[in-house]
C-alpha cells in the first residue's frame, strides 16, 4: 500500500473525531447500553467520513476503498468496540450494493442521507436458525401488485434500534437457495415492523436488535438491482464488511500491546517489573509481530480489491486472522495485568469482551476457513 496525504488527512480527521466526540462519551453510552447514532452520525457525514468511498453525486468523497481501510483502522483509538463497528455498518455494510447496484431512485432516497448522517441504516442478514449458513434463510417477499409482502425476522441486528432503512435479504421466489434471494430497501417506520432490543456480553455501546416483519408492505421500486441477484449482493458486502473488520483491528490492538507493555513496566513482583521476565517480553514482542503480518495481509487485501481483482480469499483469511489474533493479544495481555485485568472497568477486559465477536459477526471462522477450502481446491461445494 502507498499511503498519500489524503490518506494521512482522513487518519487524522478521525483520530481528532474519536479524542472529541466518542472516547469521551464511551463510560455513558456502555452504561446506557446505546450511543446516540443519529447524532454522532450527523457529525461524521458532515466532515463527510460517513461517504468516503462512494460518488460524489451522492455527497461521497468519490475516493476508493483504501481510504475507507484507514478510516477503519484509525477508528481502532476508540476505547471500546461498539461504536467503530456501528459506525463500519453504516458505511461497508448496508451501504455497499445500494451504492453499486441500486437505481438513482435509490440511491436518492436513501444512500444521499445516509452518507450525510440524516439516516440510520442497517443490514438484515442473519436469522435465528440461519447466521452465517446465508443461504438458509426464511424471511420472505411475495409480490403484491407493485409491493412486497415481507414476513419474517432477522437477528443480532446492529444498529437495529436506531435504524431508519435496513438492507434485506430476502427469498422472493421459489428454486435454488443461491438464486431466489433478492436485497431490499426496508423503512423501519413500515407498518408491520418490529423491534426487540438484544443485550449482549460485549460491544455494549452498539445496540443490537431483533426485527420481526408481519406483513410490511414495500414497493417493489425498492429493490436493489435484478430480482434473485441478493445472495450474490450479499456476497460481494461481505468482502468489504469482512475486510473493514480485518483493519479495524490493527490499531486496536497495538494499543493492547502498547497498555500492556506501559501496565508491566511499572508493576513490580518479586524485587522487579514483570515485564522484565523473558516469557513477557518474548511473547509481547510475538504479539507486535502477529499484529504487523495481519497488516501485511490486510493491506495486500485492500490493494488487490482496489485493482479489480477477486479478493474472496484474501478477505476471508484477513477476517479469519483478525478474529483469532484479536482473542489472542486480548486472552494474553489480560493475563499479564493479573487480577485488575480482570476487574470490568479496565481497557484489556473491555477488548476481552468485545473482540470475541469479531471470530462470529459476518461470517464465523469456520465459514472463512471452509471458503479457503473451496478456493484452494481442498473442499468441494459453493463459496458462500
Amino acid at each position: 500500500m502507498k499511503f498519500t496525504p489524503e490518506h494521512e488527512q482522513i487518519a487524522d480527521t478521525v483520530r481528532k473525531f474519536v479524542a472529541k466526540e466518542i472516547n469521551p462519551n464511551l463510560p455513558a453510552w456502555e452504561a446506557a447500553g446505546q450511543f446516540p447514532a443519529h447524532e454522532l452520525f450527523k457529525k461524521m457525514g458532515a466532515l463527510g467520513l460517513l461517504g468516503i468511498k462512494y460518488p460524489v453525486e451522492y455527497g461521497g468523497m468519490g475516493l476508493d476503498f483504501s481510504y475507507s481501510m484507514v478510516m477503519a483502522e484509525a477508528l481502532g483509538e476508540c476505547n471500546a468496540g461498539g461504536v467503530p463497528m456501528a459506525i463500519g455498518v453504516q458505511t461497508d455494510m448496508c451501504t455497499p450494493a445500494l451504492a453499486r447496484f441500486g437505481s438513482d431512485e435509490l440511491r436518492r432516497e436513501f444512500l444521499a442521507p445516509t452518507i450525510a448522517g440524516d439516516m440510520v441504516g442497517c443490514i438484515g442478514v442473519s436469522e435465528t436458525g440461519g447466521g452465517s449458513d446465508v443461504a438458509a434463510l426464511k424471511t420472505t417477499a411475495s409480490k403484491d401488485g407493485d409491493d412486497y409482502i415481507i414476513n419474517g425476522s432477522k437477528m443480532w441486528i446492529t444498529n437495529g434500534m436506531q435504524a431508519d432503512w435496513c438492507c434485506l435479504l430476502a427469498n422472493t421466489s421459489e428454486g435454488s437457495v443461491h438464486k431466489n434471494k433478492s436485497l431490499i430497501i426496508v423503512r423501519m417506520d413500515s407498518p408491520g415492523v418490529t423491534r426487540q432490543k438484544i443485550r449482549k456480553i460485549g460491544m455494549d455501546s452498539s445496540d443490537t436488535a431483533q426485527l420481526f416483519f408481519d406483513n410490511v408492505r414495500v414497493p417493489r421500486r425498492n429493490l436493489i438491482g435484478q430480482e434473485g441477484m441478493g445472495f450474490m449482493f450479499q456476497m460481494l458486502q461481505f468482502q468489504e464488511e469482512r475486510l473493514y473488520g480485518a483493519a479495524g483491528c490493527l490499531r486496536s490492538l497495538d494499543r493492547l500491546i502498547d497498555q500492556t507493555i506501559d501496565y508491566t513496566r511499572q508493576r513490580q513482583t518479586f524485587g522487579k517489573p514483570i515485564l522484565d521476565n523473558q516469557v513477557v517480553h518474548f511473547r509481547l514482542a510475538e504479539l507486535r509481530t502477529e499484529v504487523e503480518a495481519l497488516r501485511a495481509l490486510t493491506y495486500r487485501a485492500v490493494e488487490s480489491y482496489i485493482s479489480g481483482k477477486d479478493v474472496t480469499k484474501l478477505a476471508s483469511m484477513a477476517k479469519l486472522k483478525a478474529g483469532r489474533l484479536s482473542r489472542e493479544v486480548a486472552d494474553s495481555c489480560l493475563q499479564y495485568w493479573g487480577g485488575m485485568g480482570f476487574t470490568w472497568d479496565n481497557p484489556i477486559s473491555q477488548a476481552y469482551r468485545d473482540t470475541r465477536l469479531i471470530s462470529i459477526g459476518g461470517g464465523a471462522d469456520e465459514i472463512m476457513l471452509g471458503i479457503i477450502c473451496k478456493l484452494e481446491g481442498t473442499l468441494p461445494g459453493k463459496v458462500q
